[in-house]
């Protein structure tokens, strides 16, 4: 065998089909683009989700939803989680960065403390927010509350 002797096996490659190259050729005239329209025309391209001129799906669904820029999400610790939590750490501070550090919140998280629950011992708390409810316990039970 020599590299002039080499060639593909047979079926591995075939012609391209040449359109437009006059009747003779059998893909003359239209070109295989069918008869008129805007599919037959050079530059053709379909818009993103177009029907064909049926109204498109997501215009034909409803509006729903709105989520504004400017809102703070917080994620919320009740006053019975913080107990546990406190008594399971064995602290009297509690803070975002004790919470971060321990991976009960993320850093980037802000905290709010709500008042389901009950505050046993005395707690110093520092969060971002906090509900009334919450505020009455915690200086009930002797603990104090610093928003950040």
């Amino acid at each position: 065998m020599e590299l002039h002797d080499l060639r593909p096996a047979d079926g591995a490659t075939k012609k391209r089909k040449r359109i437009a190259r006059g009747q003779g050729s059998g893909r003359g005239g239209t070109s295989t683009r069918g008869h008129k329209g805007a599919k037959s025309r050079s530059g053709y391209k379909s818009k993103r989700a177009f029907e064909g001129g049926q109204m498109p799906l997501q215009m034909r669904l409803p509006k729903r939803g709105f989520k504004s820029p400017n809102r703070l999400e917080y994620v919320s610790i009740n006053l019975d989680d913080l107990q546990a939590f406190a008594q399971k750490h064995n602290l009297s501070e509690v803070s975002r960065e004790v919470l971060v550090e321990k991976r009960y919140v993320r850093k980037n998280d802000q905290v709010k403390i709500l008042g389901r629950g009950e505050v046993t011992q005395q707690l110093k708390v520092s969060a971002n927010a906090c509900s009334s409810m919450a505020k009455e316990k915690i200086e009930a039970s002797g603990g104090s509350i610093d928003l950040i």
